[in-house]
């Protein structure tokens, strides 16, 4: 009976035997698909990312399938090496590509007695080829014939490179999750170093990584990734690369990362989004045109933008600077009294909102962005809404007025936790629109030394509205300059009818805003929404002279050999949308609001000497905050405020804008300031004022009036009588001047 068990048993080996030796066969034959050739297998390379570059030349990202940098063998710290091996391939330096004990105990643990915990049995070789080529599916044959093509391929690639070279080739193929490939882009995302910098603890943290790269992330889940650098440690003492008490003192080491740093992951990376788009859009036009199959992700293009890289770094330091300390002001203010009380409302309005009122009080992993360290936490869905209700969001765009050139580009406050960017976002003008009105009004003849009431009035068509100064003080008469500079909200109404809203209009859709204005009074007041990008393209028709232009990115994009692909052509997209006096006049006018105006902080607090224009603007209730200034030489537009106008401060004392958007460009002008090679390129002085206009601005910012009846009256008129008083005083001017609509349709 014995015998004839044995003989069944060598027969069913026997035929196994032959089974496997006709499979291998089949894969070598190609039968399941292509091997590589060891000549293939030597020229062998990672897909070349194209380069995006700043203005300076320096890189500011990639365009890429695979976030990657390949880096040599010599760039390894050892211990970086030996966690490697010690966790993945023990006998690494033993075996030729393939380890027979490993697959022996594959076959005996996880196959015979369904051990899950006894590992995978790839040697470092193998999961290089699988780094290398991928894997595709073959049905139920799927993982026996990808395994055993591993196994040829990684003999194969043994026979063809060092294992220096093999392991050098592994850490730069190896995904570590987050589309970060190689160990060189990990230790940039997560330590923001180079490989060659990291420390002991580091690389157990980033080899431990590998055996699943979200469950072990450090970011998303540090307590998991502490278990698993432990255990690295842990075999690395085993196999004699650490000593006891080496490897005690680094497992006692907390996990610290440097991941929240904007450097780390790219100092312009919602600049990046827009010129990602852009360059596929241009290379693609020009495979089109010309019979070409260009790839941005794999040709290695380079794109040289309009960016500057120390003006970006600037601004991102202003960012962190400032919006740090009034981040926290903001919370503080919403953790007791009314404005508690009002936030917990909105929380329970959004939780309805989104569906998750019956989960408020569940806890959820998630990852909250202050300006000190980013991190995942355990938090309750209720008080995670609440966080992120009462973040301060804001934009800068800084723009070379006469060529549309982008120079500095912050999109928001972080780009991985809140990539909507904000430069394109709409939200209230306020006192940021008065320059477009008064720029109307100049366009039709009025001068700087044009008196505007300062009459309180009362919109009976409109509710009963009143515009309110924001200091409260009515009477008398400002000159338009004065009304201007010092940003008055009852005379620029007055405006608003002397000027017209079809006159208006037409320069507001001339410079191009998106959003249609109300022929509403409240509009001279800017409740008109527009975006970061639109206010800077308007201003830059201020700063040049009366021209408009559009934003441009991108200088040129050309091949690894130097041919052009795309050469970008500024001079084609400018207009003339404004008088060059016009230009003057506004800019003379808003030079005095920053040497005494409200904009006055660049220069007593900040400190900015230099020649500068400006206008602030405080929206409704401090829901934004914006401050634009400029020079002929550049532009520079910030806002801030909540996601929702709900979630303000409660003062100007903080959420002006003079207080909370003028500090970001400030911050910035003045390091620019202290940079003598890049103050040379921001700033220049404005053209000198012509006698004329200094003689049309000579007069005095405030009249009494001149009646006791006038100086205590209060006005309570209709939009309709305000608007026939308008009429009679631009009839006037048209029996001397055509109006512009006039001229433009030819009627009288």
């Amino acid at each position: 009976m014995l015998k004839k068990v044995l003989k069944y048993i060598f027969i069913a080996a026997l035929l196994f035997s032959v089974v496997v030796a006709a499979f291998i066969g089949a894969v070598q034959l190609n039968l399941f698909g292509y091997l590589y050739t060891k000549e293939e297998l030597k020229g062998f390379k990672n897909e070349n990312a194209s380069l995006i570059l700043s203005e300076e030349g320096r890189t500011l990202g990639k365009i890429f399938d695979e976030n990657r940098t390949n880096i040599t063998y010599e760039d390894l710290p050892e211990h970086l090496i030996y966690a490697l091996i010690a966790t993945e391939d023990a006998r690494y330096f033993e075996h030729e590509g393939v380890d027979s004990k490993g697959l022996l105990r594959v076959l005996v643990k996880s196959i015979i007695l369904q051990k899950k915990s006894a590992g995978g049995g790839s040697t470092i070789s193998q999961q290089l080829v699988k780094n290398m080529y991928g894997r595709k599916s073959f049905g139920f044959l799927t993982m026996p014939v990808n395994k055993t093509k591993e196994a040829i391929l990684a003999t194969r690639i043994e026979e063809v490179y060092n294992k220096q070279e093999i392991l050098a080739m592994y850490f730069n193929t190896v995904p570590f999750g987050e589309n970060v490939y190689g160990i060189e882009a990990a230790a940039k995302r997560y330590y923001n170093k180079k490989t060659s910098q990291l420390t002991l603890d580091e690389s157990a943290v980033l080899v431990g990584l590998l055996k699943a790269n979200t469950f072990y992330n450090p970011r998303l889940y540090p307590e998991h990734a502490l278990q698993r650098r432990n255990v690295v440690l842990a075999q690395m003492a085993k196999y004699n690369y650490l000593s006891e008490e080496e490897k005690e003192e680094a497992q006692a080491l907390p996990i610290k990362l440097d991941y929240a740093n904007l450097a780390s992951e790219g100092i312009a990376n919602y600049f990046l989004e827009y010129v990602k788009s852009e360059s596929r859009v241009l290379v693609e036009k020009y495979n089109k045109a010309n019979g070409t199959a260009w790839n941005l992700k794999t040709d290695g293009l380079i794109i040289q933008t309009t960016l500057n890289y120390t003006l970006q770094k600037y601004a991102l330091q202003a960012f962190e600077k400032h919006l740090k300390n009034m981040q926290r002001f903001l919370r503080k203010q919403y953790e007791s009294g009314f404005s508690k009380v009002e936030l917990s409302q909105m929380v329970e309005n959004e939780l309805k909102r989104i569906g998750k009122t019956s989960e408020a009080n569940n806890y959820s992993r998630v990852e909250l962005f202050n300006w000190s360290e980013s991190r995942s936490d355990s938090i309750q869905v209720r008080d995670s809404v609440a966080y992120y209700l009462t973040q301060l969001h804001a934009g800068l765009l800084a723009l070379d007025p006469n060529t549309g050139a982008v120079k500095a580009y912050v999109g928001g406050v972080d780009f991985r936790t809140f990539p909507y960017d904000q430069i394109h976002a709409k939200r209230q003008m306020a006192s940021s629109f008065k320059p477009i009105l008064y720029a109307a009004a100049i366009e039709l003849g009025y001068t700087p030394c044009t008196y505007l009431s300062n009459a309180e009035v009362t919109f009976t068509d409109f509710n009963n509205w009143q515009p309110k100064n924001y200091d409260n003080t009515y009477g008398g008469e400002y000159s338009l300059q004065a009304a201007l500079l010092k940003s008055k909200n009852v005379p620029t109404v007055d405006l608003y009818f002397k000027v017209g809203y079809e006159n208006l209009d037409y320069l507001w859709e001339k410079m191009n805003f998106s959003q249609p204005l109300d022929n509403l009074p409240s509009t001279a007041l800017g409740t008109v929404t527009a975006s970061i990008s639109e206010v800077a393209v308007a201003y830059s028709a201020f700063a040049n002279g009366g021209k408009k232009i559009e934003p441009n990115f991108i200088v040129s994009i050309k091949t690894k050999t130097g041919e052009v692909l795309y050469e970008s052509d500024i001079a084609s997209s400018q207009k003339r949308i404004i008088k060059g006096q016009t230009a003057e006049t506004i800019n003379a006018i808003l030079q005095k609001a920053i040497d005494r105006g409200t904009g006055v902080a660049l220069r007593n607090t900040y400190g900015v000497k230099k020649p500068m224009a400006g206008k602030t603007g405080t929206s409704q209730n401090f829901s934004d905050a914006w401050f634009v200034s400029y020079n002929p030489n550049l532009v520079i537009v910030t806002r801030v405020g909540a996601s929702s106008p709900n979630i303000h401060f409660n003062s100007g004392a903080y959420g002006s804008g003079s207080k909370l958007a003028l500090p970001l460009a400030a911050m910035t002008w003045r390091s620019a300031q202290a940079n003598a090679s890049l103050s040379k390129k921001v700033f220049t002085d404005f053209p000198k004022v012509p006698e004329e206009l200094e003689a049309q601005m000579l007069c005095a910012d405030f009249e009494e009036e001149t009646t006791l009846d006038e100086l205590f009256k209060k006005d309570n008129v209709s939009t309709k009588k305000k608007q026939q008083k308008g009429k009679k005083e631009r009839d006037k001017k048209k029996k001397k001047k055509k109006g512009l609509l006039q001229r433009i349709f030819k009627k009288d």
